[in-house]
């Protein structure tokens, strides 16, 4: 099964064109997606477009750029939106100092909350970190020694240093159309060191465009490009690959019925 981990389709470059964007999506063979929540005040259109569609899940949360526009959100607020049927995930959350769109005092707060959610609910933590990852090990490892939570370093493209240490407190990655970039083989080179039961696939549309596609907007229909670059990457067949990430996936998200029950 094609599964794209990572989704946006309540965003604005899908407004006009969205049920063929999902029907495209299917005929490229995915079997499921996620569909993520950018921020809390966004959830009930995100939450919609799951409860619509059997083959499409979602999460809930704020991620850094928006975190300014509830400084203040609680972990309760979100287990509460997390007791959703359809909710199998807590984020897009973290930290991005490329930017700075909200204060770092206000983001590192607002993740907090997230990772306080995560650890109650027992869902997955869907991570953002960019060009913070002295801050982003130092808050996961300390919020691991209170107590374990599962989390998945979404669209992994910060140093292998921090991919090292979070891996070792147990964390997921995933791999985007960024794989694909001729300039990107930083990203390739921690991408060959990832746990390889710990690897899954995403879009992230509409952004990253994988090449062939580059420079579009992004849709699910991409991921299978995605897909075989990761199995380039790492030497593995396009079966084993799918294979993999498709066990990868339902390890980490556990709300998610697998198929046959398995």
């Amino acid at each position: 099964m094609l599964i794209d981990s990572h989704v946006n389709l309540h965003a604005l470059q899908f407004a006009d064109d969205q049920p063929e964007v999902i029907a495209r999506a299917r005929a490229a063979g995915l079997g499921l997606m996620i569909t993520i929540c950018d921020k809390v005040a966004n959830f009930p259109t995100v939450s919609a477009i799951a409860h619509a569609h059997d083959d499409i899940w979602c999460t809930v949360g704020t991620h850094p750029h928006e975190a300014k526009e509830n400084p203040d959100l609680t972990a309760a607020t979100l287990i509460e939106f997390a007791d959703d049927p359809r909710v199998v995930g807590i984020g897009e959350c973290g930290l991005d100092y490329h930017y700075d769109f909200s204060p770092r005092d206000v983001q590192r707060r607002v993740f907090a909350a997230h990772i306080d959610a995560a650890r109650a609910t027992g869902l997955p933590l869907v991570v953002h970190t960019r060009e913070a990852d002295e801050d982003m090990i130092g808050l996961l490892e300390a919020a691991h020694a209170v107590g374990p939570f599962s989390f998945l370093m979404h669209c992994y493209t910060s140093g292998p240093e921090l991919a090292v240490r979070a891996a070792a407190i147990g964390a997921w990655f995933s791999v985007s159309g960024i794989a694909t970039f001729r300039a990107a083989e930083e990203v390739r080179a921690v991408i060959r060191d990832m746990p390889e039961d710990r690897i899954i696939v995403e879009t992230d549309c509409p952004y990253l465009a994988p090449v062939p596609y580059r420079g579009r907007r992004n849709e699910p229909a991409y991921l299978p490009h995605v897909l075989a670059k990761l199995a380039d990457i790492r030497g593995w067949s396009l079966d084993d690959a799918e294979a993999r990430t498709e066990k990868a996936f339902f390890d980490l998200f556990r709300r998610i019925p697998r198929p046959g029950g398995g």
